[in-house]
């Protein structure tokens, strides 16, 4: 599958947008148009296989290996950046503008995140459309299959602009003459549109996990997506149910005891999870719902530039006399994203303070193998440090960004280039844990909190955590929980969106911007390039932001 991954994604990029004035324009010149590739039923894998490695190279930097071009590091980074989970304001300056809530229309990572959706939306269209026209199908049902799949991205792709955007162009077929008049379509209609898309994937995508390829969708997918989307649209009962139509489909389950690699290792099952190899189906790993493949040495696998997560949230220790890279230690760390005390908590560090920080005392995600709290100095060539135990200070962790708390679950380091490697494994984007906060969600919205409180419990028995009852059952405590178990992964910026607690939460616990958030940031501003390219329409930009 990886090797179609890389091919396919050759294939797509001729077909997809191209160039500022003609964003939502398929380039249809190219010897390998839609017209000869789409034929067959190998025609469509190689096309749908781009429509993967298009949504992977969200994670990519600098578009290496044919990857869709960021230009920037860590852009999926600038998604954690003003919430209420990592300091962000001593940082890469690509991130800078979207920490301290200086954005404007021509930031690079608001331009890349608009095309790289409309990439795919374009490449999903195409697939859509063309899938109508042939008739040369190997099995009857591949034509839906491939709709399915393609239906899926679409709504991931007009997710992520939703969530940022707010109001945007809906496109849902190959637009061939050249355009500069687009409208943008109310949020409320784009959602429903999303909806429509995964109610079809959930239908129409295989059912058993076992059957497809590493990383290939399943309906699960699908339902769990959904799920999230009618939660957007405040549909709490639908919610609940496409949640557990993934809870109940009998393929899934909770991982409780040790598997994969290092299962005989010291560690717990939570970190299990995170080590390289273990995040598919073939590992033993129940949970994993949708998988984005990086393997690292494999034809069509990840590259340096691919997802610097690890990068992001791990501190810069190579810089202090006594240490040097490690692989066990993660690899060189950027300290891009440094984790908020309120909720890390400071016990057991020597930093200034003692905040005790969001975790019960039998909860493993706090455990020393996913939550790093003690650095040995490492170098053997300073034997008058070496294996003594480095302080965390106030100036380590927020001024020189070289030592606090890291999250373990993204560490990663090759012997063969500590210092530049990305993450180069798979990466878990739905799980079955997030999938049971989502039903919280949706039965808090539903005015149950018992029943959000049994969701919830479900996902705080498997770490060890004591039980909470309806009382203590809260959106400020679901949100708390995703971080306990989800920081890092999920962007959290969409979770505090779609919830509507991004201002609160920011004012609440980021204290480096409390006093400038205001409603307007919880949209990104309309590309420039767009609203200057859209000559004979009118396109507003959203409100609190100017037209430079």
């Amino acid at each position: 599958m990886k090797k179609l991954l890389q091919t396919g994604l050759g294939i797509i990029l001729l077909i997809s947008v191209s160039g500022c004035e003609s964003f939502l324009e398929e380039d249809l010149k190219s010897a390998l148009a839609p017209t000869n590739t789409f034929t067959s039923t190998y025609g469509f894998e190689v096309g749908t296989a781009g429509l993967y490695a298009l949504t992977r190279s969200e994670y990519n930097t600098f578009g290496e290996g044919g990857a869709y071009i960021h230009n920037g590091a860590c852009p999926y980074e600038a998604l954690q950046a003003a919430t209420d989970i990592a300091d962000v304001i001593n940082s890469d300056a690509s991130l800078l503008p979207f920490a301290n809530l200086t954005l404007n229309s021509q930031e690079r990572f608001v331009g890349s995140y608009w095309n790289w959706a409309y990439s795919l939306i374009a490449s999903a269209n195409e697939i859509l459309v063309f899938s109508e026209q042939n008739t040369n199908w190997d099995n009857p049902a591949d034509k839906q299959r491939f709709q399915a799949e393609a239906r899926f991205f679409r709504a991931y792709a007009y997710r992520t602009l939703v969530y940022l955007f707010g109001d945007v162009p809906y496109v849902e077929t190959i637009l061939y003459d050249f355009q500069l008049n687009f409208t943008r379509t109310p949020k409320a209609e784009v959602v429903g549109h999303i909806v429509d898309d995964l109610k079809f994937a959930s239908e129409y995508l295989p059912a058993n996990p076992d059957q497809v390829q590493d990383g290939k969708l399943t309906r699960w997918a699908a339902y769990h997506l959904l799920s999230e989307m009618y939660l957007m649209q405040k549909e709490y009962a639908p919610a609940e149910q496409a949640a557990l139509a993934v809870i109940n489909s009998g393929y899934y389950g909770l991982m409780k005891t040790r598997f994969g690699v290092n299962k005989d290792k010291p560690g717990d099952v939570f970190s299990d999870m995170f080590l390289e190899n273990n995040q598919n189906r073939k590992s033993g790993n129940r949970e994993s719902i949708f998988v984005l493949q990086f393997q690292f040495n494999t034809v069509g696998g990840g590259t340096n530039s691919d997802d610097w997560t690890r990068r992001a949230w791990n501190p810069k220790y190579q810089d202090i006399s006594g240490f040097v890279l490690a692989d066990t230690l993660g690899g060189r760390g950027l300290a891009q994203l440094t984790p908020m005390k309120w909720w890390v908590g400071t016990n057991g560090t020597n930093a200034s303070g003692n905040v005790a920080g969001i975790f019960g005392a039998t909860d493993i995600r706090n455990s020393n193998y996913n939550i790093k709290r003690n650095w040995y100095y490492n170098n053997s060539g300073d034997p008058s440090l070496y294996g003594k135990k480095a302080n965390i200070t106030e100036q380590t962790w927020f001024s020189t960004k070289t030592l606090f708390p890291a999250i373990t679950k993204f560490f990663y380091g090759r012997p063969e280039n500590l210092s530049l490697t990305g993450s180069y494994k798979d990466r878990m984007k739905f799980r079955l844990a997030e999938t049971y906060l989502l039903l919280a969600e949706a039965y808090l919205g539903q005015n149950n909190p018992a029943r959000a409180a049994d969701a919830v419990n479900e996902v705080r028995n498997r770490s060890g955590a004591a039980a909470i009852t309806a009382g203590q059952m809260s959106m400020d405590f679901l949100l708390d929980e995703r971080i306990r178990e989800l920081v890092g992964e999920e962007s959290r910026r969409f979770t505090l969106i779609r919830t509507g607690k991004l201002v609160d939460r920011v004012k609440t616990y980021n204290t480096a911007i409390k006093d400038k958030i205001q409603d307007y940031h919880t949209l990104w501003p309309i590309p420039q390039a767009i609203i200057d390219a859209n000559r004979d329409a009118e396109f507003p930009q959203n409100p609190g932001y100017s037209n430079k």
